[in-house]
């Protein structure tokens, strides 16, 4: 079946290409439940990966890994912890990364559907997509921003860690929202 073909004139200075993660640019960072009660946030610091974008929109792919031991909670002992074999074992899984598979329209968005490596354990995860814009830098360039969000359960990829509280509920919640603030920067050969 062919890819239906998506005209890019409604994104203005849309450019077809390989485009490389500008880590210095781009935020990863995700939203947990904490004691049932608020929520904790987070960021990786150490991200690379590669973007391609098609003459037509649907036929982009993107490929990005994440440098576990970059994890920040603007707490050093939770991040240690974090790092522990009690979450993501971080010595012997240091990595996680994103390959997509096919990129669909979705309303005025788009879907990446996609497969996350994480905690040694792979699972398919859709990222809603946002395409924020092209444009020249002041160094002669092209970049282009991202915004992706998903949801996934810990659990699903070996994260599960049980700490019960004494009135109910767990300490760290199931669910993690993740949120991918991505600037690109074209390659130029």
């Amino acid at each position: 079946m062919a890819t239906p073909t998506i005209s890019t004139p409604d994104i203005p200075g849309y450019a077809a290409g390989a485009w490389t993660i500008d880590p210095v640019h781009s935020d990863v960072s995700f939203t947990v439940r904490h004691m049932m009660v608020s929520k904790v946030r987070g960021r990786f610091t150490k991200i690379e990966g590669q973007i391609r974008t098609g003459a037509n929109v649907l036929d982009s792919s993107v490929e990005a890994s994440i440098d576990l031991g970059s994890i920040d909670t603007n707490n050093e002992q939770r991040d240690a912890h974090i790092r522990s074999a009690d979450f993501f074992e971080v010595e012997k899984y240091p990595t996680m990364s994103y390959r997509s598979l096919r990129v669909r329209p979705d309303g005025a968005g788009y879907v990446v559907d996609g497969n996350l490596t994480l905690h040694g354990v792979t699972r398919p995860v859709e990222l809603a997509l946002e395409l924020n814009g092209f444009t020249k830098d002041p160094y002669g360039g092209t970049r282009a921003g991202f915004t992706a969000t998903a949801e996934i359960n810990r659990r699903d990829f070996g994260v599960d860690i049980s700490m019960p509280m004494d009135g109910g509920g767990v300490v760290v919640g199931d669910k993690v929202q993740i949120t991918l603030e991505i600037e690109a920067v074209l390659q130029t050969s």
